[in-house]
């Protein structure tokens, strides 16, 4: 009789029994479960650490007077708002109980909160972390002497002439001594001609450019002007003297190119040759009015103040963190970028950014008081 074995006989050592072998599947955890935490840790991690690497590179440069490259020129305009993304990195460090993340972003957030705290008044720019103020403290430090003058000054860019009507109605409220205007276009230009009295302003230095374009600008003054020869640029920047209360003052018009991607090189010759013209002036009266594209984070904006030993007037007029630029979002969002720049000549009664429809920029009108000197 044949007899017939099975191909895997039961107990065989190769056949495992079924109940077995499914008993001894190991089971998957879902994807959500404990073994997705690691991966998600080290994702919340890393994202914490790149943006504390990012805001670390624009703190540093703040602090070593430099404006790197882009996109360190352009975020640093916007410095004080770069508290928010490194306090959320601390808080996410903490929550992650990443301690060398929590330490750095303390050091980044005290870092940061030094650079923004409001500007010491009748300083001149400050190199790195840590510098003191080199003048004295007052709307008037560094001025000696009896007042001899008091004059009120306005710089307002006007978009592409855009808002010169609101600049018309603005001028005859506030009938400031001089007028600084920027993207003053041919439109602009005839405008102020037939809408502000030659006998109220029969003063004017003047360039030119087409209709809709940024290169003109003007200069409005009810006081004798002399035109000379300012400072050349891709966007126009008239220069005048005015005697003022028997001084001799040195009047420029300033509107670099701003730090676009692929510009910064244009950007930084063009405020180094702002420097250059302050530290030409620095003996005598001077005002810079205009729109700088670059605020008091700046180093080549610092390196302007420090060559002339001049002094942003909204600092001593109680305005200096007002924002200037993009007019259009709430205050106190954005960042200050148009500025009148004074020698020590001069001390601040009072400044105020003004809103005016039209254009992205705030106008900045300024009282002044001119001394006998030293």
């Amino acid at each position: 009789m044949r007899v017939r074995m099975p191909l895997f006989p039961r107990n065989a050592p190769g056949r495992a029994h079924p109940r077995a072998s499914a008993s001894a599947a190991p089971s998957r955890p879902p994807a959500s479960g404990p073994a997705a935490r690691p991966a998600l840790r080290r994702f919340l991690t890393g994202a914490a650490g790149l943006c504390l690497a990012a805001l670390s590179v624009i703190v540093g440069c703040r602090a070593f007077g430099v404006d790197g490259v882009t996109p360190v020129p352009q975020l640093l305009a916007f410095l004080p708002w770069l508290l928010v993304p490194t306090a959320a990195a601390l808080v996410l460090a903490a929550l992650l109980r990443w301690r060398t993340g929590v330490v750095w972003g303390l050091v980044v957030l005290a870092a940061t909160g030094w650079f923004v705290q409001p500007y010491g008044e009748g300083s001149y720019g400050t190199e790195a972390l840590g510098a003191a103020p080199r003048t004295g403290t007052g709307s008037g430090a560094g001025t000696r002497g009896p007042v001899v003058a008091r004059i009120d000054v306005l710089s307002s860019n006007v978009e592409f002439g855009q808002a010169t009507p609101a600049l018309v109605t603005t001028i005859r409220r506030e009938r400031p001594d001089l007028v600084f205007v920027q993207e003053c276009d041919a439109v602009c230009v005839r405008l102020l001609t037939d809408r502000i009295p030659h006998a109220d302003y029969p003063y004017r230095n003047v360039v030119k450019s087409g209709a809709g374009e940024a290169k003109g600008s003007v200069i409005l003054s009810a006081l004798p002007l002399t035109g000379t020869e300012g400072i050349k640029g891709a966007l126009g920047m008239p220069g005048s003297r005015a005697v003022i209360g028997g001084r001799t003052v040195q009047l420029q018009l300033v509107h670099p190119m701003p730090p676009l991607p692929g510009g910064v090189g244009i950007w930084r010759d063009e405020l180094g040759a702002i420097r250059t013209y302050a530290a030409g002036h620095k003996d005598a009266p001077l005002i810079l009015a205009g729109d700088f594209n670059a605020t008091r984070d700046h180093a080549a904006f610092r390196d302007i103040l420090d060559a002339g030993r001049l002094r942003d007037s909204s600092v001593g007029g109680g305005a200096g963190r007002t924002p200037s630029w993009p007019a259009d979002v709430p205050r106190p969002l954005g960042a200050q970028i148009d500025h009148v720049l004074i020698s020590d000549d001069f001390s601040v009664r009072d400044a105020r950014f003004l809103d005016l429809a039209d254009t992205d920029h705030r106008s900045l009108l300024v009282r002044l008081e001119l001394r006998a000197g030293r």
